[in-house]
C-alpha cells in the first residue's frame, strides 16, 4: 500500500515536471518566434531605459542608418539625431517620461553622415506610475518626406505663377460658389480674397449676362469638355463693369465625379471699348457715305429719272440675291449701297443721249459704256467700309470675258460685282426705256437662265431665279 502511494506521488511529480518543461518549451518557442519576427522586420524595433539609453535595437537599423546594433546599444538615442532637432527630441522624451505616448518625426544622420527622416511610435513602460523605459518602432520616412517636399515646392511654384500673372484665375464649386481666386482676381474686381471666397459667381456677373454665364458652365458640365473662349461681363465692387475673355474647365475627383470648375480670364475691357468706339466710327462713316450716296442719287435723278429708278430697283434686287446666298449683313449693306449708285458714271454722259427715244448710234453707245470707268473715277477716293468704286467698275463684266470696260473673266470678277451684274440685267430688261418698251420679266429671267455659267455666275443666277420663281419676289 505504501509502495502504491509512493508510485502515485512519483507519477504526479513526473507529470508536473513534464508540464513545466512543456510550458518552458512553448515559452521558448514563442520567444524564438517573436525574436525571429523582430529581427527580420524591415522597420527598426528598439528599447530604451529611463534615461534614453538604447538597451536593444533590431538588426534592421543597418539597412536604415548603416550602423550595426552593437554600435548603438548602450548609447543615448539623442546622439543620432540632427543637432537642430535636439530641443524637440528632448521635449518629446520628457513627455514620454510622463507616460504620454505620441508619434514623433525627427531628422537623423546615418553612418555616412547623410540626413534621413524617421518616424517613431513609442510606448512608455510604466510601473507603479514610474517611468522605467520605452519600447518602440522606428520607420524610415525619408522618401515620403522628399515627395512631400517636392509636392510643396510644386504647389508653391504653382501658387507663385498664379499670384504673379496678370490674368484672373478662379475656382468655383458645383453650385457656383467661389472657392479659390488669385491676387489678380481681387485686384480686377475690387473685392478682397475673404470677400470673394464663398461668394456666388453670378453675384459679380452683370445681371443681363447671368443666363449666358450659367449656360456656359452648364455646357461644360454636360460635355465634360473645356469651354470655348467666352466674354464675361464682370461687375466690380465699385459698380464699374469690366469684360474678361474666360476659358473654364470641369474639376473632377479621383472617382471622376464633377466637383466644380476652374477658369482663367484675360481683361479685354480696353479692347471691348475700342471695338465699340470703332463700331461707332464705322457707323458714323456709313452714315456719311450714305448721305454722300443720296446726294449722288439725287444728282442722277435730276438728269435722268429713268436711270435713277433703275438704280434703286436693281440695288434692292442685288440686296435680296445677296441675302438669299447667305452673305453677312455687312456685305449686303455694301452691295445695296453700290447698287444704289452703280450708274453714277452716267453723270458724265450728255443728258440728250440718256433720254434719246430712238436707237443709239455706235458712238453714243460707246459714250454710255464709259460710265462704269467714269463711276470708278468718281468713287475711288470716297472713304467707305466697302469697295464701292471696284463694284461699280466691274458691274458690266461677264464670266466669259465678253464684258466691259476691262474684259475681266471669271476669277477676276469680285462676287459683289457678279451680283450687281445679274440684278442690273434683270431690271433693265424688265423695265421701260426711252428708246424701247419693256421686254418683260419672263424674258429677263430666261436671259439669266440661258447664259448662267457663261455670262453670269451660276450661284448668283440660281439665287435670282429662286427669288422670282419660288419666293414671289417682285421688282418695286
Amino acid at each position: 500500500m505504501k509502495e502504491d502511494n509512493k508510485t502515485k506521488k512519483q507519477l504526479v511529480h513526473e507529470l508536473t515536471e513534464l508540464r513545466s518543461q512543456n510550458a518552458a518549451l512553448k515559452k521558448s518557442e514563442s520567444a524564438e518566434r517573436y525574436r525571429s519576427l523582430v529581427e527580420n522586420i524591415r522597420d527598426v524595433i528598439y528599447e530604451l531605459d529611463s534615461q534614453g539609453v538604447v538597451l536593444y535595437i533590431s538588426p534592421a537599423i543597418r539597412d536604415q542608418l548603416g550602423f550595426d546594433s552593437d554600435e548603438i546599444v548602450g548609447k543615448n538615442f539623442v546622439e543620432f539625431g540632427h543637432k537642430d532637432d535636439l530641443s524637440s527630441r528632448t521635449e518629446w522624451f520628457t513627455e514620454l517620461r510622463k507616460g504620454i505616448e505620441k508619434p514623433f518625426e525627427y531628422r537623423v544622420l546615418n553612418k555616412s553622415g547623410e540626413l534621413k527622416w524617421a518616424r517613431t511610435k513609442t510606448r512608455p513602460i510604466m510601473e507603479d506610475g514610474l517611468f522605467k523605459g520605452a519600447r518602440g518602432i522606428l520607420i524610415d520616412v525619408t522618401e515620403q518626406r522628399r515627395m512631400e517636399e517636392a509636392l510643396r515646392e510644386s504647389e508653391e511654384k504653382y501658387r507663385t505663377v498664379l499670384e504673379d500673372m496678370d490674368d484672373v484665375f478662379f475656382e468655383v464649386d458645383i453650385k457656383g460658389n467661389i472657392t479659390f481666386v488669385n491676387s489678380s482676381s481681387c485686384k480686377m474686381s475690387g473685392y478682397s480674397e475673404e470677400e470673394l471666397l464663398g461668394m456666388p459667381f453670378k453675384k459679380i456677373s452683370a445681371p443681363d449676362g447671368i443666363e449666358k454665364v450659367m449656360q456656359y458652365f452648364g455646357d461644360i458640365f454636360l460635355t465634360g469638355k473645356t469651354g470655348k473662349p467666352f466674354l464675361w461681363n464682370l461687375v466690380k465692387k465699385n459698380g464699374e463693369q469690366g469684360f474678361f475673355e474666360i476659358v473654364a474647365s470641369l474639376i473632377k475627383d479621383k472617382q471622376g465625379n464633377p466637383t466644380g470648375f476652374r477658369g482663367i480670364g484675360r481683361d479685354v475691357t480696353k479692347r471691348k471699348w475700342a471695338e465699340e468706339e470703332l463700331q461707332q466710327t464705322l457707323e458714323s462713316l456709313r452714315k456719311a457715305v450714305s448721305v454722300t450716296i443720296q446726294v449722288m442719287v439725287s444728282a442722277v435723278e435730276m438728269r435722268d429719272p429713268y436711270t435713277a429708278g433703275h438704280q434703286t430697283r436693281a440695288a434692292d434686287l442685288a440686296r435680296a440675291i445677296a441675302a438669299e446666298m447667305g452673305f453677312p449683313q455687312e456685305k449686303i449693306d455694301g452691295i445695296l449701297m453700290a447698287g444704289s449708285i452703280h450708274d453714277i458714271g452716267k453723270l458724265s454722259v450728255p443728258a440728250e443721249i440718256l433720254t434719246k427715244s430712238s436707237k443709239l448710234t455706235n458712238i453714243e453707245f460707246a459714250l454710255i459704256k464709259e460710265h462704269a470707268e467714269k463711276g470708278h473715277e468718281m468713287l475711288k477716293d470716297v472713304e467707305s467700309p466697302w469697295p464701292l468704286s471696284e463694284m461699280v467698275y466691274q458691274h458690266h463684266e461677264r464670266i466669259n470675258g465678253s464684258g466691259y470696260p476691262r474684259n475681266l473673266k471669271d476669277g477676276e470678277i469680285m462676287m459683289e460685282a457678279r451680283i450687281l451684274a445679274v440684278a442690273d440685267v434683270v431690271e433693265a430688261m424688265a423695265s421701260h426705256r426711252p428708246y424701247r418698251a419693256s421686254l418683260g420679266l419672263s424674258a429677263a429671267l430666261e436671259e439669266i437662265e440661258k447664259n448662267k455659267g457663261n455670262l453670269y455666275d451660276n450661284d448668283v443666277a440660281d439665287a435670282c431665279l429662286k427669288l422670282f420663281r419660288e419666293k414671289g419676289y417682285m421688282l418695286k
